[in-house]
């Protein structure tokens, strides 16, 4: 084997991601409301010695702090977007913040299931008319934040990669790679700090709608004990969103990205190159919403260049950054 070819004129140039302006603004009015009806449902919970509209406010509270988490992580991504230490930006930053968010679903869950066993023990008299109605509007204010959450997505950035490509050999690919019980498209789904953000709101509504179950179960057929069930019932179901968000965001940060679909995209693409090629080393990870670097060595008897195949790998346009690396292969003599 021939020593390598020179390496692909590459320019590292670092991932600019311009942040999501609209997510960030959105989960501000989000942290605000949370903050309101939290302050609301927690003076309610004392002054109508309802334990579940007080679990629930500072339920919310936790819900806040989170929403807190992802306002501080689109800040610090923002402001460091252009510091030359971060090799591909501050993108992870984000994902950083979705991280930590999922870590609090679950210390939220540990909460909820603590606060229900004690009410399981010592069930206290509760207000159900007044404790029903601050539950209905806290239920509402949650409806709201989910709703900005919602479209707090940019569609300028990131895609759903639902497109369809033409190579050399009219190799078609037309494919959709994310699909998300939350309800939250593929475009959304690129950030993940929003995502966190969305999952916590989430999270609180259906709380808050076991929580009016509960109290109106009480109220009308003396089911007292229905309530702090339904508190577990939340809690199991917190715990689950939880586990998928870790599991999301701890691929990204560990990159462990190679499984996902542009991977075998980039085989696909060199298997049906005009230029018989082998691949020796790839390495693939994520470094923006819907964004990846690539870096490649191959095997080829060819004189194709490193530019040829950065060529073909470019109509994936979420290759952000690509390095080939081509060996030549020697040709026995006959």
């Amino acid at each position: 084997m021939m020593p390598p070819a020179s390496l692909a004129p590459h320019q590292h140039t670092h991932v600019f991601d311009e942040g999501n302006p609209l997510a960030e603004r959105n989960t501000r009015w989000a942290v605000l409301l949370t903050v309101v009806m939290m302050v609301a449902e927690i003076a309610g919970g004392y002054g109508f010695n309802s334990m579940a509209l007080l679990a629930d406010g500072w339920h919310m509270s936790s819900h806040a702090v989170a929403l807190g988490v992802s306002v501080l992580a689109y800040g610090a991504a923002r402001r460091w977007a252009r510091d030359g230490r971060f090799a591909f930006g501050t993108w992870k930053i984000e994902i950083l913040g979705g991280f930590s968010s999922a870590l609090l679903l679950v210390g939220v869950a540990g909460l909820m299931v603590v606060q229900s066993v004690e009410r399981l023990i010592h069930p206290t008299p509760i207000h159900y008319p007044q404790a029903v109605a601050v539950a209905v509007i806290g239920l509402a204010v949650n409806l709201v934040c989910a709703w900005l959450l919602r479209g707090g997505h940019d569609h300028g950035h990131g895609h759903g990669h639902g497109h369809h490509h033409d190579h050399h050999d009219h190799h078609d690919h037309d494919h959709d790679h994310d699909h998300d019980p939350s309800g939250i498209s593929p475009k959304e789904l690129h950030d993940l700090n929003l995502r966190a953000a969305y999952m916590h709101v989430l999270a609180d509504a259906a709380t808050s709608v076991l929580a009016i179950v509960a109290l109106l179960a009480g109220w009308y057929l003396g089911l007292t004990w229905l309530d702090p069930v339904m508190g577990v019932v939340g809690a199991v179901l917190v715990l689950i969103w939880a586990r998928g968000l870790i599991i999301d965001t701890g691929r990204v940060l560990l990159d462990a990205e190679m499984d996902a679909p542009v991977v075998q995209e980039v085989r696909d693409v060199i298997q049906a190159s005009p230029w018989p090629a082998t691949i020796t080393d790839l390495h693939v990870w994520r470094v923006g919403r819907g964004q990846y670097a690539c870096i490649l060595s191959l095997v080829t008897a060819s004189q194709a260049q490193p530019e040829d195949f950065k060529q073909l790998l470019a109509v994936h346009e979420e290759l952000r950054h690509i390095t080939v690396e081509v060996n030549r292969a020697t040709i026995p003599a006959l």
